[in-house]
């Protein structure tokens, strides 16, 4: 699989709340950054960090482009625009988002991710904490 397929993959399964099937996606020893440099090494922390900043979202993508291995490591990233709903029920969309991931022998053993959630007043800075 490419790493853009392993990627597609591993996000389409955390939207579906696949945890099982995502975690066979990621090395052992990857980290995931989230906006305010939260980070992560267990989903189920990534889903409880999400649970705190709205009910749903999820993703419409723009791009996505890969850098093949460069000394083991491929880089693949994405961006669009996240749609859903506030923890006060308020539909949102068109917010901006990047993600970089990174990824060794097939696995993710990184994410990093960006968005405009908070810049647009979707989510107040430091939710989810």
């Amino acid at each position: 699989m490419t790493g853009v397929a392993v990627v597609r993959e591993f996000l389409q399964r955390m939207e579906s709340g696949d945890r099982t099937g995502a975690q066979a996606l990621l090395a052992p020893d990857a980290e995931m950054i989230f906006p305010g440099g939260r980070r992560f090494t267990a989903l189920d922390e990534v889903a409880a960090y999400g649970a705190g900043r709205y009910r749903s979202v999820r993703k419409q993508y723009l791009t996505w482009d890969e850098v093949p291995a460069q000394h083991g490591t491929a880089v693949v990233v994405c961006t669009g625009t996240l749609v859903g709903e506030t923890l006060e029920g308020t539909a949102f969309d068109g917010v901006r988002f990047v993600d970089r991931f990174s990824l060794r022998d097939g696995a993710i053993t990184g994410q990093q991710v960006w968005n405009d959630l908070a810049e647009l007043g979707v989510v107040r800075p430091g939710a989810g904490a």
